[in-house]
């Protein structure tokens, strides 16, 4: 009798901790584009590549997409999901049909309904959603939505925003993207100061949007919609003090290297965004659980190459292979506090440092910032630079376009490679001008040895059998347009030889222009 009034108070006291202990269970927020789900029924309003029975689009190859993107979403494992180009509300249902059909289904979902608009933005979730609601960012079907949905978690309310701004693509003027960064702000002015929300989806805007914003698409002064407007310029220390509307873009969790979910043009990009508010940092309610942001890289979201493994639409036709163009990105929230990293944490604010430190670092955590480098040479998106006319040159690879020969700039550098030995730096923006300086100390041969990333100025020798003979010494040399490469034994004068690295130390002419043949 007594054994069995032990067992009684032991399960009611289990049934009254569960709760609790359901709600200090972590829960996973993540954010996906599907890269366009379209149905096989005539709408008028799809994409032209996918009107049905058109371009091998039809119910054979919507089943092979709902399959792969069902796939993809059984393997996040979400506890909720935001989706990005869903085309409506019936193909929106045959995916949460097809998720339950292989077992890993979710009990509610939302879809936004902007008439006349080719693609929407929906939501899945495994908590009860309370309400969902439009937000209405501009009258034409060119302009889509923010779907706005409250879920109760674990008795407590939870406020999401899926957002799909517009491409940077096809006149992507950043103007353009304002308009929804200011219907989200104003939409977020209206509630009350203790609400806790996550903003999340795809924004087309870099986490660092105020350094990647490119000439053709500003139209604004330099201002953005996702760095000015939605104001995400703070980093974690900060946004625990952070007044309302600021916001923490959890791109700032991962090293500056691992910064990207998508490659545009390409270039890595993070256009899929996940972002919090100061309420998820204030011990009050849910928190954002540290350091729990991530990118989903499942092998299979890769091709052999190393590229995104995409949806697959060749020579005019679907060819029922490939996901998406971008890579989920998930985070995990929580009921107990947020808690600072007991490893010192450093700020966002990049660190100062010189390019013969750049030679001694594999590759970067945080950006760095070099002050008052020299652009010493440039051929198209590429230059070297220096910071002093005896210090190291280096290499800048596909992020030297805002820049000009003389310029003299502080620059930020988020991230470096060794390309068979040669140390680059592949991504670097313009933080301030000084203006121009005079090259001719900088230009200067070395006295003591050649080192890579130096610039060699008018040397004269012989070529033969791609190697260069001047001065005494014997280098291998290469020719960007191979069609330009002298006939053998051609006396040479090079105005301009990048020192180059591929395995060994190797001289690289760019252009025609940078030499002649004397005979």
């Amino acid at each position: 009798m007594v054994k069995n009034i032990r067992i009684t108070l032991y399960i009611l006291r289990f049934l009254l901790l569960f709760p609790s202990l359901l709600l200090a269970t972590p829960f996973k927020v993540a954010t996906y584009n599907v890269e366009n789900l379209f149905d096989a029924v005539n709408n008028g309003t799809e994409y032209k590549e996918y009107i049905p029975h058109t371009h091998n689009w039809n119910s054979r190859m919507v089943e092979i997409k709902l399959n792969h993107i069902a796939e993809v979403i059984c393997d996040i494992d979400a506890d909720i999901l935001a989706l990005q180009e869903i085309e409506n509300e019936p193909i929106f249902t045959q995916l949460q049909k097809r998720l339950q059909t292989v077992g890993c289904g979710y009990d509610y979902g939302a879809i936004s309904h902007k008439q006349g608009a080719a693609i929407q933005v929906a939501l899945l979730s495994r908590f009860p959603i309370v309400q969902q609601r439009d937000v209405v960012v501009g009258d034409s079907s060119r302009v889509r939505n923010i779907l706005e949905v409250d879920v109760e978690v674990k008795h407590r309310s939870l406020k999401l925003f899926v957002n799909h701004w517009k491409s940077k693509a096809h006149y992507g003027y950043e103007s353009k993207r304002i308009v929804y960064a200011k219907a989200l702000q104003r939409r977020i002015a209206q509630l009350s100061s203790s609400t806790e929300y996550i903003l999340l989806g795809d924004f087309n805007s870099d986490y660092n949007a105020y350094l990647t914003l490119e000439d053709k698409n500003n139209n604004t002064h330099g201002k953005t919609a996702f760095s000015d407007v939605l104001e995400t310029k703070i980093d974690e220390e900060h946004i625990v003090k952070a007044p309302k509307g600021w916001h923490y873009t959890l791109w700032y969790e991962l090293p500056v290297e691992e910064r990207w979910s998508h490659k545009f043009y390409g270039k890595k990009s993070s256009l899929d965004q996940i972002v919090v508010p100061q309420t998820m940092f204030n011990a009050k309610g849910i928190e954002y659980v540290n350091d729990s942001f991530k990118v989903f890289k499942a092998p299979y979201l890769f091709t052999k190459r190393g590229y995104i493994n995409r949806w697959q639409y060749k020579k005019g036709k679907h060819r029922a292979k490939g996901y998406s163009d971008h890579l989920p990105i998930y985070a995990y929230f929580d009921a107990k506090a947020y808690v600072k990293n007991s490893k010192t944490q450093q700020s966002e604010h990049q660190t100062l440092s010189r390019i013969e430190a750049l030679y001694k670092r594999e590759k970067l955590t945080h950006s760095v910032l070099l002050k008052r480098v020299v652009v010493l040479f440039k051929r198209g998106n590429h230059a070297l630079i220096k910071q002093s006319p005896q210090g190291r040159g280096i290499y800048l690879f596909g992020c030297a376009s805002s820049l000009q020969e003389g310029g003299v700039y502080d620059l930020r550098v988020e991230s470096i490679k060794n390309y068979y030995g040669l140390k680059e730096i592949t991504t670097a923006y313009s933080v301030k001008t000084y203006g121009k300086v005079a090259l001719k100390a900088y230009l200067s041969t070395p006295k003591k040895g050649i080192k890579q990333n130096e610039l060699l100025q008018n040397i004269v020798g012989i070529y033969r059998d791609k190697k260069f003979y001047f001065q005494g010494k014997v280098m291998p040399i290469y020719f960007k347009n191979r069609k330009f490469t002298p006939k053998n034994g051609s006396k040479l004068k090079i105005a301009y030889a990048l020192v180059g690295y591929y395995k060994k130390l190797q001289l690289v002419v760019f252009s025609k222009k940078d030499f002649k043949i004397l005979e």
